[in-house]
């Protein structure tokens, strides 16, 4: 009876031992609980009031697209500090199928505004989301890159930015300045037919051209495969050559300027990059300032102030008449006082 006892009591010991036991570990796992939901909380809140996630999607290498990426993330880190905002910067290296890759990236991983440097960038970021807010910069003319009819100066949905787009007719003005009609009658317009931007440039210079007694032929190249045939037909025919902003080009100066240079015929470029690379003269732009404004536009957006459905297209506030000192001793062009030099 006592043995019985005993081992009744022993079993009682182990199953109370065991429930302590037991309780013991629900406790534990209840604290780990705990401490993963808060650790959870936390990394939400800090989420929520911490640091923007921007996607940087340029269209190709060139001076000027990068002075612009770089005004604009200046601006940004001016308006929240170096660790309010971080950059996704990625380069498309001028492949329009890139830039898609690239801005579907962007939107898989939910960033908090695309900013798109160039027009193709624009179009990648345009077709891949109507909800994460797109800035453009520089890019020529909204409506012919989005396809816009009857365009007045805001996009609407989830897309604005800035135009890099220097007043057309005081480029015309510039070249019959510089190359009276009586002397350089015939205007070749070289362009890539495969920017849209390009083409609106050319057709609105030509318009101004043709009002002023210049006969206007267009040079359009696919591609910088076929730039330095078209080049070459274009040097061989005409008095002077205007090259609107216009990205292959931007990309592909040492070609034409080996071919327009020791044929004797100038060039007008519609931005300072081409102007520094093929051309004699231009009415420029700062693409670092442009690309402030548009992280200026970004800030305005992300605080909430601005509403971006509703921000029209902005542009650069001020024009400068730029000259290339080499190819105009060169060419023997003189410039009027009221040029600046480009250097470099």
């Amino acid at each position: 009876m006592k043995k019985a006892l005993s081992i009744l009591t022993a079993a009682c010991m182990a199953l109370s031992l065991a429930a302590c036991s037991g309780g013991t570990d629900s406790t534990s796992q209840a604290a780990d609980t705990s401490s993963e939901a808060s650790a959870s909380t936390s990394t939400a809140e800090g989420s929520a009031s911490g640091t923007y996630t921007i996607g940087i999607c340029q269209q190709q290498p060139h001076e000027a697209l990068d002075s612009a990426t770089q005004g604009f993330k200046d601006a940004l880190v001016e308006a929240f500090g170096e660790d309010g905002v971080t950059f996704d910067e990625q380069n498309a290296q001028g492949d329009a199928n890139t830039c898609s890759t690239i801005i579907n990236g962007f939107v898989s991983s939910s960033y908090d505004l695309i900013m798109a440097n160039g027009t193709n960038a624009l179009q990648a970021a345009a077709a891949g989301t109507s909800e994460i807010p797109i800035l453009g910069t520089s890019v020529t003319e909204y409506g012919v890159a989005l396809g816009i009819d009857g365009f007045d100066g805001t996009v609407g949905g989830n897309v604005s930015g800035t135009s890099d787009l220097a007043p057309l007719d005081q480029q015309a003005t510039m070249l019959s300045d510089l190359f009276p009609v009586e002397e350089y009658p015939n205007v070749g317009m070289l362009y890539c037919s495969a920017e849209p931007n390009s083409e609106y440039q050319v057709e609105q210079v030509t318009k101004y051209l043709t009002e002023l007694g210049y006969t206007c032929t267009d040079y359009s190249f696919s591609d910088s495969n076929d730039l330095a045939t078209i080049a070459t037909s274009a040097a061989n025919e005409c008095d002077v050559i205007y090259v609107p902003t216009d990205n292959t080009a931007a990309s592909n100066t040492e070609i034409i300027n080996n071919i327009c240079l020791p044929a004797g015929v100038p060039i007008i470029a519609g931005e300072e990059g081409i102007c520094g690379g093929c051309g004699v003269a231009t009415l420029s732009i700062s693409y670092y300032d442009l690309g402030y404004a548009t992280g200026e536009m970004a800030a305005k957006i992300l605080k909430g102030e601005a509403d971006i459905s509703t921000m029209p297209i902005e542009y650069a506030p001020n024009f400068t008449k730029k000259y290339n000192p080499t190819n105009c001793e060169e060419l023997g062009v003189t410039v009027p006082d009221d040029y600046v030099a480009i250097e470099g």
